[in-house]
């Protein structure tokens, strides 16, 4: 077993079973698998990680917004775009109630779900989504940061193609 894959392991001998450091240890597995193109393994660790923070935490925390976020990355990979756009859309619902108005996870929420949109050929809906991505990160964020640059640039490509 490598280093990643035995975390969980010793964590579930010095934790409860559904300790949230458990729940984490399954997230980051689940992307080290994704990033491997080991998607069936990345979404089962991701799931375990979702269905251990749903039992440990709140109805609306934001890490559970995570877990849903990393969960349609993987079916966004796997080109499943109706089940990462399911994904997305829940993780984008419980930022809304657990974040200010203005964060910037809120604000990659409404650009992941534009790079979905885009990615269906919804390009009107992809559009209206980077756009709120966009507002979102200019308060939120330093001028000329990375991430605001990221959807600046979707925009653009998306432009194009319209």
């Amino acid at each position: 077993l490598s280093p990643y894959e035995r975390a969980p392991e010793i964590r579930k001998i010095a934790l409860p079973q559904n300790h949230p450091d458990l729940a984490t240890s399954y997230n980051n597995i689940g992307v080290v698998y994704d990033n491997m193109g080991e998607y069936s393994k990345a979404l089962s660790s991701h799931e375990r990680s979702l269905e251990i923070r749903k039992i440990a935490l709140p109805p609306n925390h934001p890490d559970l917004a995570g877990s849903y976020n990393n969960i349609s990355m993987v079916y966004s990979h796997m080109g499943e775009y109706s089940k990462a756009l399911s994904s997305h859309e829940r993780s984008l619902e419980i930022r809304k109630i657990a974040l200010p108005p203005n964060h910037p996870d809120l604000g990659s929420s409404y650009n992941n779900v534009g790079l979905v949109y885009h990615n269906m050929g919804e390009y009107s809906k992809a559009l209206s989504s980077y756009e709120r991505a966009l507002q979102i990160k200019k308060i939120a964020l330093p001028p000329g940061h990375p991430s605001t640059a990221r959807t600046e640039r979707n925009i653009e490509l998306l432009k194009k193609k319209m």
